[in-house]
């Protein structure tokens, strides 16, 4: 019986990190309660297989038997990190523990457990395995392929698969604030206006696109329609003057990438600053850096004397680089950093954005 319960247990964990790396089709809360599944099994597990601990300072043990006890300990090791990134980057279960908060370092760790778990699992086949070199390639290939799942596979599929369509009523912010600071201007950069989409676009609009009662509508340009529900300010877009970027994300990604190594410039349309005391500027975070046409609007304005309070919206990274690249570009202005949104919290950010002005007005009293 406890042979049979640590095989059904070990078949739970392996289809737990699997579905687990399916984030995009299951969403926030299933994956972190199918988390807490997982390292309920995991101590199952470590009480069934207690053996391994015993017999971990045993000498004379062969090759095979020594490989995996260093990756059994580099996969317990790995876990507990795991544990630790896991409820950094909640959103659910854990909201209040602020330790170990990047999305991309709890997604590399989730690959080298799923990597070290086909190791670590695939020893047991090659002990039993009349065919060693078949079975040595057959956990090769497993692993490189856990790798290519976790590195590639998931950011793709959360890039292309991930539908988002929103009521604006629903989502619209109830509470307006009134503007304890000096005249402000609300700039926005967002991929609408800016891309040449194809017509199927709105098929795949998760990435930092979504529909919004049925329109298709940029992540920040909604955060920007907020901010200007919530306090009444005008808006402007930066918008390019020549060429746009791809309808694909990941081609606009590839030329963003090319305009940072080379740090262009591309045109943009002209946006007057002139009579305004402070903006808020609303971007995402691409390669960590802002995108080089919110670049192009800091060089081209005057920002002497004037408050500039961000906004970043970004997939794993906070404000990247981003709060000294607009210092370093506007250098006589007050650079007031104020949230950074994860992506998928972009369309119920109201009343963080609310409670965001109260705080700035907090500031300027």
């Amino acid at each position: 019986m406890k042979k049979r319960i640590g095989v059904v247990v070990d078949i739970l964990m392996y289809l737990i990190l699997v579905v687990q790396m399916m984030y995009v089709f299951i969403g926030n809360n299933v994956h972190e309660l199918l988390g807490i599944g997982f390292f309920v099994c995991l101590i199952i597990h470590l009480c069934i297989k207690n053996w391994w601990a015993k017999t971990l300072l045993k000498k004379d043990k062969p090759a095979s038997r020594r490989f995996f006890d260093v990756i059994t300990a580099l996969l317990l090791t790995t876990i507990i990190i795991l544990m630790f990134s896991s409820m950094g980057v909640s959103r659910f279960l854990f909201t209040w523990f602020h330790v170990m908060g990047s999305a991309d370092l709890h997604r590399y760790l989730a690959t080298a457990v799923l990597t070290l778990s086909v190791i670590h699992g695939g020893m047991h086949g090659y002990w039993h395995a009349k065919r060693k070199k078949l079975a040595v390639s057959c956990i090769v290939i497993a692993s490189v392929i856990a790798v290519a799942l976790g590195i590639f596979g998931v950011p793709f599929l959360n890039r292309q698969r991930r539908s988002v369509e929103i009521s604006y009523a629903d989502k619209q912010p109830q509470e307006t604030v009134e503007w304890q600071g000096e005249k402000p201007l609300v700039v926005y950069f967002t991929r609408i206006g800016n891309s040449n989409f194809e017509p199927d676009v709105d098929a795949v609009s998760g990435a930092s696109l979504l529909m919004s009662d049925g329109e298709m509508m940029g992540n920040n340009q909604l955060l920007a329609r907020m901010v200007c529900d919530i306090t009444g300010f005008e808006s402007e877009a930066i918008t390019l003057k020549g060429e746009k970027y791809p309808s694909s994300y990941s081609d606009t990604i590839a030329v963003a990438s090319d305009e940072l190594k080379a740090q262009a410039r591309p045109g943009i349309e002209p946006i007057d600053v002139s009579n305004y005391d402070s903006i808020i500027l609303i971007y995402p975070l691409w390669w960590g850096s802002i995108p080089m046409p919110v670049a192009t609007f800091l060089e081209n304005n005057d920002f002497d004397g004037k408050t500039i309070y961000l906004i970043i919206t970004h997939g794993s990274s906070g404000y990247g680089n981003t709060i000294s690249e607009i210092e370093e570009l506007c250098p006589t202005a007050e650079v007031v950093p104020g949230a950074s949104i994860y992506c998928e919290d972009i369309p119920d950010a109201g009343d963080q954005l609310a409670e965001l002005i109260n705080s700035w007005n907090m500031g300027n009293k």
